[in-house]
C-alpha cells in the first residue's frame, strides 16, 4: 500500500490558505449558514476538489460541500463519508488570522508577535511535550488560528489529492462532506443526507494524536424565564419583586462545587447558564445541561426545576418557566450497534504509526447528531490544540498522521471487504 508524504509541503499550505479565510459562525443569526462568509471558504475548497478530479464537487445553498472519490475496487463495499466544518468559534476572533509556523520546536515559549502577553508554553500545554523537532503552527496574538476544524478540512483534502493521483491504492467510494455552523450546533441542521449517499462516516475534529471518540455528551439546552413585579422604586416597598434578583439567587443557589463546568471532569455532567438578561418585570437566562447518559441529563433538568421552585417560594406574586430541548445524544448508543467502525478506525491509526487511544469526548461533534440520523460517526484527531483561544495550535507532523490515517481507514475497509 502506498503511504502519503507531504514532500512538497501541501498540507500546511492548504491549512495555512484556509485558515486566512474568515468563518466564524454567528449564534445569533437565524440564516444558513449564519454569516455568508463561510462560503468564501466552501467556494474554494469546492474548486480545489474540482481541480484535482472530484468532479461532482458542489456547495449548495446553505453552505455544505459534498464531493465524491468513485470507488476503484470490484468489491461491494460501504460508501464512507469524512467530514470536517467549515466554521470557526464566535468566542474569539478569526478576522485577519496570521499563521505563524515555528519550525523544529524545542520546548522552547511560543510568544506571538502581535500581542507579547500572549505565550503559549510547554508547561501549560502538556501535549507539547510530545512535539520537539515538530514543526507548530500558531496565530500572531490577536486571532484563534482556526486549526478547528480547518486543520480537518485540509487533511480530508490532502487524503482527497492522494486518492486521485494514485489510483492504485484500492478504496470503496468515498464522500467528502464539509459543514457550517458546527460551533453554533447547527452544523448538519440543514444536511442533505441523500446528495451524501453514505453509510457511515468520520468526522476529523479531534484533539490529541492517536485520538479516536466514540462517546460524546448528551445536551439538553434550557430556557429560564422570570416573571417578577415591577413597581416605582420610590414606592416599591412590599410590592416590587424583581426578577433580576430572583434569577440572580437562582444562579447563586446552584451548587459551585459540583454540576458546574469549572469544577467537573472526566465522566462527570453540570449545569452551565451561558448567557442571561433582563430588567425587573422578566429576567431570562440559557443554559446547557450536559452528561453522558441520558438519566443523569433528565436528573440535571429536573435538579435546577428543583432549584427554581425553592427560590421562587419566596417570591409568591412572581412567576416562571423552564423550557427543557434535547440538543443532542450520546453517540456511543448507536456506535456500539456497529463495533466495525470503531474498530476499523483504531487499525487505521495504528498502521500510521501512533498509539490509537479510545476516549470520550466533553462535547459534541457533528458526529453526534449524525449518529442519530442514521449515519454512525466516530471522531477522529486532527491534532487541534487550545481551540477557541489565541493560544490555538497544531502541530504539521500530526497533521501528516491524520492524513495517513484517514487514507488508511478507506484502504481498511477495502481490504476486509
Amino acid at each position: 500500500m502506498s503511504t502519503y508524504s507531504n514532500f512538497n509541503k501541501t498540507l500546511e499550505q492548504r491549512f495555512i490558505k484556509y485558515a486566512k479565510i474568515d468563518t466564524q459562525s454567528d449564534p445569533d443569526s437565524p440564516t444558513c449558514p449564519s454569516t455568508s462568509k463561510q462560503k468564501n471558504l466552501g467556494r474554494e475548497l469546492v474548486q480545489e476538489l474540482l481541480e484535482i478530479g472530484v468532479s461532482d464537487a458542489e456547495m449548495d445553498d446553505n453552505g455544505y460541500v459534498y464531493g465524491t472519490i468513485p470507488s476503484n475496487s470490484d468489491k461491494q463495499l460501504p460508501v464512507i463519508f469524512f467530514c470536517s466544518h467549515m466554521d470557526t468559534s464566535p468566542d474569539c476572533s478569526g478576522e485577519n488570522v496570521k499563521p505563524i509556523i515555528h519550525d523544529k520546536y524545542q520546548g522552547q515559549d511560543l510568544i506571538l508577535p502581535d500581542d507579547p502577553k500572549i505565550v503559549i508554553k510547554m508547561a501549560d500545554h502538556k501535549d507539547l511535550k510530545h512535539q520537539i523537532g515538530n514543526d507548530i503552527i500558531t496565530a500572531s496574538g490577536t486571532t484563534l488560528l482556526g486549526a478547528d476544524n480547518k486543520a480537518g478540512l485540509a487533511e480530508i483534502m490532502e487524503a482527497a489529492a492522494f486518492f486521485m493521483k494514485n489510483p492504485g491504492v484500492k478504496h470503496g467510494t468515498i464522500k467528502v462532506f464539509f459543514t457550517p455552523d458546527e460551533e453554533i450546533g447547527r452544523g448538519v441542521d440543514k444536511a442533505n443526507l441523500k446528495k451524501l449517499g453514505a453509510d457511515f462516516g468520520y468526522t476529523i475534529d479531534g484533539e490529541t494524536l492517536g485520538s479516536i471518540e466514540d462517546e460524546t455528551f448528551s445536551a439538553d439546552g434550557a430556557t429560564l424565564k422570570i416573571y417578577g413585579v415591577s413597581t416605582h422604586p420610590g414606592f416599591a416597598k412590599g410590592k416590587m419583586e424583581s426578577a433580576i434578583k430572583i434569577l440572580a439567587e437562582i444562579l447563586d443557589t446552584l451548587p459551585k462545587d459540583t454540576l458546574t463546568p469549572e469544577a467537573t471532569h472526566q465522566k462527570e455532567g453540570f449545569i452551565h447558564p451561558v448567557s442571561m438578561h433582563g430588567q425587573v418585570e422578566e429576567a431570562e437566562a440559557q443554559f446547557i445541561i450536559r452528561d453522558f447518559t441520558n438519566e443523569k441529563l433528565a436528573a440535571h433538568g429536573q435538579f435546577l426545576e428543583e432549584t427554581v421552585k425553592q427560590v421562587m417560594a419566596k417570591y409568591p406574586k412572581s412567576s416562571y418557566t423552564l423550557e427543557i430541548k434535547a440538543q443532542y445524544r450520546n453517540m456511543k448508543e448507536v456506535l456500539d450497534q456497529h463495533p466495525k467502525i470503531v474498530q476499523y478506525g483504531i487499525q487505521a491509526i495504528e498502521r500510521a504509526g501512533v498509539v490509537a487511544k479510545q476516549q470520550s469526548i466533553r462535547g459534541g461533534t457533528d458526529g453526534s447528531r449524525l449518529s442519530y440520523m442514521g449515519l454512525p460517526c466516530p471522531n477522529i484527531f486532527a491534532g487541534e490544540h487550545a481551540f477557541h483561544s489565541k493560544q490555538e495550535w497544531v502541530s504539521v507532523q500530526d497533521m501528516e498522521k491524520a492524513v495517513q490515517t484517514i487514507i488508511n481507514i478507506a484502504c481498511i475497509w477495502e481490504e476486509k471487504g
